[in-house]
């Protein structure tokens, strides 16, 4: 098994690592909150998204073939950033000329997430956050651009859609969006300049190889062809681990690195088992070891390969051995900002409780490792066992829609594969 070959099933896969992707911060700003006021925890969102979403942006605009420093370049950026993943955030776009243009959300699930949370959550959410963070991420395309609303929450009347309405404009002569303090740091890491895969040249594949050509208002992911789409999901894992990186950054420089390292396994495990379960229902994985190895090589969090080199085998019906090879990139950042660099320690657990997101009736338990690994587990399901009770830090994330959240395309079954992950 590994990443599905067929157009369709890929963009499912896609739409789920950006899923994933955004719902970090409704279990990592829960956390933060244990430490911080509502005021504190939105400037650490805006300094995370700040510091990460500049280089992914870039990141994408290189892997993708659509360099630029039009309104166009900036929409298209949007149409694949984990800030904005697809019919959860159901972004629409109006492309005016090259330094005007516009996008509306007909459904906002962040925002679906926050109304409950009383008017002063939507503010900060709606206006603290975006304000900054929407210049910053068009900024990185061209820092004289302007995201500024023509409407946005809180709602008035309480149902009004859509649910906000933005206009994007290059605005000469104003002052020049600067990069965030954090963002060199954040870009000073290997992930930031991971190598990625290419189409090939000579490839006679359906759908488009890049995005190259003109802005498509309603793109999809099944637009693009299987190779294409598999550079696109190795960025979306990227962008994940930027973003966690850029979190991470944030709170240790303030409130200390043992805060940050207490945060990782906590935020990993309740936010990665959410998009383990997930993953089941979109891939419908069975219970056994076949489906369990199968969710382990969808999952992004164990994505890019080569950043994380997760190595998989069944063993038998109710066994997966995994491991963790010594080519991973991850293992040659020379901080801990990464949930890698807890291997062998607090993310042990982490990894267990991943796996019960996906089998209650599962343990993982740290095993000699191979030749060539640097780490190594075996998981173990025994279907008479005790379903283990569902943890804290899972029942937080599973709090917002997007845990429950069904997309629109219809649900994809898991294909053989020729290849190995991306």
């Amino acid at each position: 098994m590994g990443i599905p070959q067929d157009r369709a099933a890929c963009a499912v896969l896609g739409r789920e690592w950006l899923l994933h992707g955004h719902l970090q911060d409704r279990l990592g700003m829960a956390l933060v909150m244990e430490k911080a006021s509502r005021e504190e925890m939105q400037e650490v969102a805006i300094d995370e998204w700040m510091a990460a979403s500049p280089i992914y942006s870039a990141r994408m605009q290189r892997a993708m073939s659509f360099a630029g420093d039009g309104v166009d370049t900036i929409l298209k950026n949007l149409q694949l950033d984990i800030g904005a993943p697809h019919e959860f955030m159901d972004f629409k776009f109006r492309l005016l000329d090259r330094d005007h243009g516009e996008f509306w959300l007909a459904h906002c699930g962040a925002l679906m997430d926050v109304e409950p949370m009383g008017v002063e959550f939507v503010h900060g959410m709606c206006h603290a956050i975006e304000d900054p963070t929407f210049d910053a991420t068009a900024g990185a395309t061209n820092p004289l651009a302007q995201v500024r609303p023509l409407h946005r929450p809180p709602r008035v009347p309480a149902n009004r859609t859509p649910h906000c309405h933005w206009r994007v404009d290059i605005v000469a002569g104003q002052t020049e969006v600067e990069p965030h303090a954090n963002q060199a740091l954040v870009d000073a890491s290997r992930i930031a300049t991971l190598d990625r895969p290419s189409v090939p040249a000579d490839g006679e594949e359906e759908g488009m190889r890049d995005y190259s050509g003109q802005f498509v208002t309603e793109l999809r992911l099944e637009d693009f062809s299987v190779s294409a789409q598999h550079v696109l999901l190795h960025e979306f894992a990227v962008q994940s681990h930027l973003l966690l990186r850029s979190l991470l950054v944030t709170v240790s420089r303030r409130w200390g690195s043992q805060f940050a390292r207490q945060l990782v396994p906590r935020l990993t495990s309740g936010w990665a088992a959410v998009t383990a379960q997930r993953l089941k229902a979109a891939f419908d994985l069975g219970d056994d070891a076949a489906g369990l190895a199968g969710m382990l090589q969808l999952h992004p969090i164990f994505h890019p390969d080569s950043y994380v080199a997760l190595h998989v085998a069944v063993e038998d019906d109710q066994t997966v051995r995994f491991g963790f090879g010594v080519e991973a990139v991850a293992a040659l950042e020379a901080d801990d900002f990464t949930w890698f660099s807890q291997l062998g320690g607090a993310m042990d657990d982490a990894l267990e409780r991943i796996i019960q997101g996906f089998n209650p009736c599962a343990t993982v338990r740290a095993i000699t490792p191979g030749a060539g690994e640097l780490h190594a587990y075996r998981a173990v399901i025994d279907p008479t066992a005790t379903p283990a009770a569902e943890f804290a830090e899972l029942a937080i994330a599973k709090i917002t829609t997007g845990a429950a959240f069904r997309f629109a395309q219809a649900q994809a079954k898991l294909l053989p594969t020729s290849g190995g992950l991306v």
